[in-house]
């Protein structure tokens, strides 16, 4: 079957009051994006970017900046007057296909984020195959207080959906809820969506009032139902945020485990939902990757570090306590413990950067050696250095940053002060202790100390003083 033409309306206008945040309610963060991003990333599996309409309202300017990037469009719901309303708000944004005939509309929540693509695939199956007018998602919860209950006629078409708040006993005891996820065939939508009234206490347009007002005019509206509810669990509370987050970290966990992932102590993990690892990688406990960082095949990752837009290469060894932040280590390098990589700082193959060690916005090259105590900041070094403890590049003047080169082959002595701008030559020595402001010619010996003087018997004399 031909994937029919579907459009996607995200609904993310409402103020999200529980939260009791200063920040829209889908600009909260779980598994490392926001709310509405989650959405957006399910709803790319039945349409495209170009495709998908998110309906803002509260703090529009800054959720349409957040998914600025994201390439899906966006209207403004600038009254607040219920979802039926903010569908309304859409249609002019759909294109044709989407505002007549057999189109179909799916109506989403930019606060569900654990709805999974592959569920909306199927919510677009059952709609395309079907004569349907609609189908909406369905769950069963063993108390459904405060949910709208589906009722059914006895062919199982869903006949009208009743809010929680003037449910009769009867109808207060059925257990299946609805979720409020909707496809719709966009000709019957769009000819009755008008005849949703405000008659409720809100004095708002709902569009659960759609299932009975297309049963009224002799469509079928169909159910399909998920077993797990928590994948419809819309978030309204910072309880339910962490609730959420747990989730999707445990799921990414689980996935990477599958794929060949070793991770020790998963519960004490943290990673992000766009993360990538490589198979035969090993996760030590308390490790935390973040954003977009990609890891190769065969790595190691020490307990509690910390990778946020890292990219590692295959064989690389993060030892414990490091933190690499925006940077790329290539294969073979090892890193730590306790060491820091920032601000593009870029590690290569079979590099070694030891024990509080920094490297700031700077290459390292192949096999070069930086095991202790160093600051290694706007430079560029080359192969096969060796960096003595205690060495830093001194690279901020107080008004400007200023860079240090280092040749391949050199030998940078402990506790050397390189004053940038400086340029140490290929091969070149660096006596320990030198405080370096001038070039140093290749294979040179540089040495900027002052020279020792030993005063025989002035302890004795200082004393007796």
């Amino acid at each position: 079957m031909k994937n029919p033409d579907t459009r996607v309306v995200i609904l993310a206008a409402g103020l999200g009051t529980r939260m009791r945040s200063k920040r829209a309610k889908v600009l909260h963060r779980a598994g490392g994006m926001t709310l509405i991003e989650h959405v957006i990333a399910a709803a790319r599996a039945v349409a495209p970017a170009e495709s998908i309409v998110t309906v803002t309202g509260h703090q529009a300017e800054l959720v349409e900046k957040a998914l600025v990037n994201s390439g899906v469009r966006f209207v403004r719901q600038t009254e607040q007057k219920g979802t039926g309303h903010a569908l309304e708000c859409a249609r002019s944004s759909l294109e044709t296909s989407a505002t007549s005939g057999d189109g179909l509309v799916m109506v989403l929540y930019g606060d569900t984020p654990l709805l999974s693509a592959a569920t909306l695939v199927r919510l677009r199956d059952m709609q395309a195959g079907s004569h349907a007018a609609a189908t909406l998602i369905t769950t069963t919860l063993a108390d459904p207080s405060g949910y709208g209950r589906v009722i059914t006629d006895g062919d199982g078409a869903v006949s009208a959906i009743v809010e929680d708040k003037v449910c009769t006993p009867e109808q207060r005891a059925i257990r299946v809820i609805n979720s409020g996820i909707y496809c719709f065939r966009a000709g019957p939508l769009w000819k009755h969506l008008a005849e949703i009234k405000p008659n409720n206490s809100a004095h708002e347009y709902y569009l659960t009032d759609m299932a009975a007002i297309l049963s009224s005019h002799g469509h079928r509206v169909e159910s399909l139902h998920i077993d797990d509810p928590a994948e419809l669990l819309g978030i309204n509370t910072r309880i339910e945020l962490a609730d959420a987050d747990r989730i999707l970290r445990r799921r990414k966990t689980d996935d990477l485990m599958v794929s060949g992932v070793t991770i020790e102590r998963p519960e004490t993990v943290s990673i992000d939902t766009q993360v990538c690892v490589g198979g035969d990688t090993i996760v030590e406990p308390f490790v935390r990757l973040l954003g977009s960082t990609a890891i190769g095949e065969d790595c190691h990752i020490g307990a509690g570090s910390i990778l946020e837009n890292a990219v590692l290469g295959d064989r690389v060894l993060v030892k414990p306590y490091s933190m690499i932040a925006d940077s790329r280590v290539e294969a073979g390098a090892q890193i730590g413990p306790f060491a820091r990589l920032r601000m593009n700082a870029e590690i290569g193959p079979d590099a070694r950067i030891g024990n509080f060690v920094e490297v700031k916005k700077s290459r390292v090259g192949k096999s070069t050696k930086a095991q202790h105590l160093a600051y290694l900041g706007d430079a560029h070094i080359g192969d096969r250095v060796n960096i003595g403890a205690g060495t830093i590049t001194c690279n901020y003047d107080g008004e400007k940053k200023h860079e240090t080169s280092i040749g391949e082959g050199a030998f940078i002595g402990s506790n050397s002060t390189l004053v940038a701008p400086v340029e140490i030559g290929a091969d070149s020595y660096v006596g320990a202790g030198s405080v370096v402001t001038d070039a140093v010619p290749g294979g040179a010996l540089a040495l900027g100390r002052g020279r020792q003087v030993n005063k025989e018997g002035w302890a004795a004399k200082r004393k007796k003083n």
